[in-house]
Parts: structure tokens; C-alpha cells; sequence
């Protein structure tokens, strides 16, 4: 990931991936396009393994996506009549608009019209409010990783480089909020966890390098 950039939107379609680097570069915000795809080919590995990346500063997610959501409200005149989430239920139609990240711009902005279009007034302090509890609790750190940090020990003591990987995975992984915040993947103890087998690892690495070097030189002088 290039530097104070972060992931802002993720596609399968190269495409629709351009039109987008294209919409926020007319709009002067600095971005990325990273293609992630399979490096097999499309011969063996299809649009599933295609993936582009476009990457922003966090300080500009707000105005990136209020663009977005410019360009969906003007499409929604164009709605098919068979379109899915004509029938969805209001109270559906609320957790979609709380889950934004989970849709499109369009399906949102179309939520919120819909709901208005029923007379649902969408409360829009109240929809901040609950947007911003899933956004605490998609924030707090994974848990339950036991079998990881005992592999990574076991590893580390072996002098395995999976160890120093585990151990540098656990105390430096990061995940990407919606709102384009970093926080750590794992728990405190967890990164305690992965500094003290990174360092262990290291220091059994070494010591078996050496060992080696000191077998190899006594063989030599024999």
C-alpha cells in the first residue's frame, strides 16, 4: 500500500475501478489504483481472482464518498421495476442504510429514498449515531487466536521463519475501518504475544546459523 494512502474501495471489475480513479482525479483528490489480480492469468484463473484496489488519504473518505453518492442519486430515476430492494421491508431498508459498507452507493442512496418515498423519514442524526456504534464495534481487535500463538512459539523454537512471520503478523496487522481509520487486528496481549515470539525466533534463528558456521569452521580446521 503506498504511503498515507488506504484502501477506499475494492473491485473485481478493472473498469468500473478506472471510472472511479477517473471521478476523483477530475475532483483533484489525490488516489491509487492497485491491481491485486492473480498473477496465473486470466486463463487459469478468471474474474474471480481479479482485484483493484483504489487507495486514498483517510482525510479525504468523506468528500470521495459524498461524490459517490452524487453520482448513484442521479441514476435512481433509472431503477428497473424488478429491482431487488423494491422489496425489501422498511425495517430492511434502515439496517442497509446502518450497514452502508456492506452496499453499493446506489443500493444506499435508493434506501434512503425508498423510506422517504413511504413516508420514513430517515433520522439522520439517529442513523449516525447507529453508524457509528458498528463502527466501534467493527474496531475492536480479533480474539480467540490461541492455536496461532502456540503454532508461532512451537515455530520460533524450531527456528522456522514461520515463526518470525507469525510473530510479525500478530504485532504489526491492521485492518481498515469504512471510515478509512487503521486499527490493530489483534488484541494487546496478542501483539505482546507476537513481539515476544518474533524475538525468539530471531534469537533461536541466529543461534542455529551459528552453530551451523561453528560446525562447518571446526570441520574445516580438522
Amino acid at each position: 500500500m503506498s504511503d498515507n494512502l488506504t484502501t477506499f474501495k475494492k473491485f473485481t471489475d478493472g473498469v468500473a475501478a478506472k471510472e472511479l480513479e477517473q471521478l476523483l482525479i477530475d475532483n483533484s483528490i489525490q488516489c491509487h489504483l492497485v491491481d491485486n489480480s492473480s498473477r496465473l492469468g486470466s486463463a487459469f484463473s478468471g474474474d474471480l481472482e481479479k482485484e483493484y484496489e483504489i487507495q486514498i488519504q483517510q482525510e479525504d473518505f468523506e468528500r470521495a464518498q459524498h461524490l459517490l453518492e452524487v453520482q448513484a442519486a442521479s441514476l435512481i430515476d433509472e431503477v428497473p421495476d424488478d429491482y431487488y430492494l423494491l422489496t425489501f421491508t422498511d425495517d430492511e431498508l434502515q439496517d442497509l442504510i446502518v450497514k452502508r459498507d456492506e452496499w453499493g452507493e446506489f443500493d444506499y442512496m435508493l434506501a434512503k429514498h425508498l423510506l422517504e418515498q413511504r413516508g420514513k423519514a430517515v433520522d439522520e442524526n439517529h442513523i449516525q449515531k447507529l453508524q457509528q456504534e458498528r463502527l466501534a464495534e467493527l474496531a475492536k481487535p480479533e480474539k480467540n487466536h490461541t492455536g496461532l500463538i502456540i503454532a508461532g512459539y512451537v515455530c520460533a523454537l524450531l527456528g522456522g521463519l514461520f515463526g518470525i512471520t507469525t510473530g510479525y503478523v500478530l504485532m504489526t496487522s491492521q485492518k481498515t475501518l469504512p471510515d478509512g481509520t487503521r486499527v490493530p487486528t489483534y488484541t494487546k496481549d496478542d501483539r505482546v504475544h507476537g513481539r515476544f515470539i518474533l524475538i525468539l525466533g530471531v534469537i533461536v534463528l541466529v543461534a542455529l546459523v551459528l552453530i551451523k558456521f561453528s560446525n562447518s569452521l571446526m570441520r574445516s580446521l580438522l
